[in-house]
């Protein structure tokens, strides 16, 4: 695990991706004296943003705290495949929660991305954010009888998408693979753009952007506080962490574990070169690599995940890494041009379910959390936001349980 007390982003990542800063970033301020707020949120990554923006939004006053730059930790190491489908396929997710709750969890994360997109439109962010089909490749061990009784599982659950067999894959994307699900329905983004723009829309509400340290937690008095290095204290109603992959110690949860991945952009292709819809593509194997494009027509392809968190073993690892991901990128798309613009590398964590832990800090009244995982995690943490905002107006349902922190580790 990685140590809450000395992590920094650049033990978080390595290398840097084709992202580029959004224009409207606000910067965090130190902060000079004591004060006092609504929520108090600590991360100011893609799961703090969305947050700040909501709640905000719901005309709460927000703080945000963070000790280095916005978005510059592992949001900044993300590829933003905003995608609906779990890093668990549907079936075996029901096999460990039963069809039901597999098939709502799976609603629940379309539904993510159908709200994310609409926020994006409202907001009018300019983050690159573009619908996307998905394409879901038949891989190792899943091969077509297994994505035939996937996409019959999905169809049952009221979720979209076809099964392609080889010859209808082959002529409709480009891609040799036995077969494929097809689904409409996720998204892509600049990450750093989107992190930015929701921080800027909510400090034009309000919220305050805070740059120092949170050296300790109180949640003993009539109201929750954080003291800063810099000697200050806030006090708020709620606390709100969103700390991405470090997680303080007054989180205990065994489901979560920590893991690296590799990604590289090629220079822009030309049009040829490309598959149809520019989808998101992934894999159907355990450790599956993923692919998606850039407005600019890079190819940006990821994987080669290790479980492990240690960033020194992670960056001696990168050149390796990266020449194996330009020979699956060549397999896969022979008539790509391999040249390399960026490689970089990042910790995520992930989970025994591949569900993120988000809600209530058990033993803590007043601070919860927000933890967003593997592959869905923009997906996740706009989740979060809405599921978190319901809590602070005291607010239960029934499915906020499917992502509990205390919720029990499957068989």
């Amino acid at each position: 695990m990685l140590d809450p007390r000395t992590t920094t982003h650049d033990d978080l990542r390595s290398g840097a991706g084709p992202w580029r800063p959004g224009l409207q970033r606000p910067p965090g301020r130190p902060l000079e004296r004591d004060m006092r707020c609504d929520v108090t949120i600590v991360g100011a990554g893609i799961t703090g943003a969305f947050l700040a923006e909501h709640l905000s939004a719901r005309g709460l006053e927000v703080v945000v705290i963070d000790r280095e730059r916005e978005g510059f930790g592992s949001t900044a190491a993300s590829t933003a495949m905003l995608q609906w489908e779990i890093d668990l396929s549907l079936r075996d997710l029901a096999a460990l929660y039963g069809f039901e709750r597999a098939a709502e969890i799976y609603r629940l994360s379309f539904e993510a991305v159908g709200g994310l997109a609409r926020l994006v439109g409202e907001l009018a962010l300019p983050c690159g954010f573009a619908r996307r089909e998905t394409v879901y490749l038949a891989a190792g061990e899943i091969g077509p009888r297994e994505l035939i009784e996937e996409a019959a599982l999905r169809a049952r659950a009221g979720l979209p998408g076809q099964y392609l067999e080889h010859a209808a894959l082959l002529s409709g994307f480009g891609f040799d693979r036995a077969g494929a699900i097809v689904s409409p329905g996720s998204a892509e983004a600049d990450p750093l753009c989107l992190c930015h723009g929701l921080l800027a829309a909510a400090a034009r509400r309000g919220a305050r952007l805070v740059r120092d340290e949170v050296v300790a937690y109180d949640d003993a008095g009539r109201a929750a506080a954080v003291s800063l290095s810099g000697g200050a204290t806030v006090e708020a109603a709620h606390l709100v962490l969103a700390t991405g992959y470090v997680m303080p110690d007054c989180v205990s949860d065994d489901l979560h574990e920590m893991a690296s991945s590799w990604a590289i952009a090629t220079v822009p292709q030309p049009p040829q070169a490309l598959w149809r819809g520019r989808a998101l593509v992934w894999e159907a194997s355990r450790d599956y690599c993923y692919s998606r494009t850039t407005p600019d027509g890079r190819i940006i392809f990821g994987g080669e995940d290790e479980r492990l968190s240690d960033p020194e073993r992670r960056d001696s690892l990168d050149q390796v890494k990266t020449e194996a991901l330009r020979e699956r990128l060549h397999a896969l798309l022979p008539r790509a041009r391999l040249a390399i613009d960026h490689a970089w590398s990042g910790a995520f964590g992930q989970t025994a379910d591949g569900l993120p832990l988000i809600g209530r800090v058990p033993g803590w009244p007043r601070l919860l959390a927000a933890y967003g995982y593997g592959g869905n995690g923009i997906t996740f943490s706009f989740l979060a936001s809405r599921l978190i905002g319901r809590l602070l107006e005291d607010g239960e349902e029934r499915w906020f349980r499917h992502f509990a922190i205390d919720r029990p580790r499957p068989a």
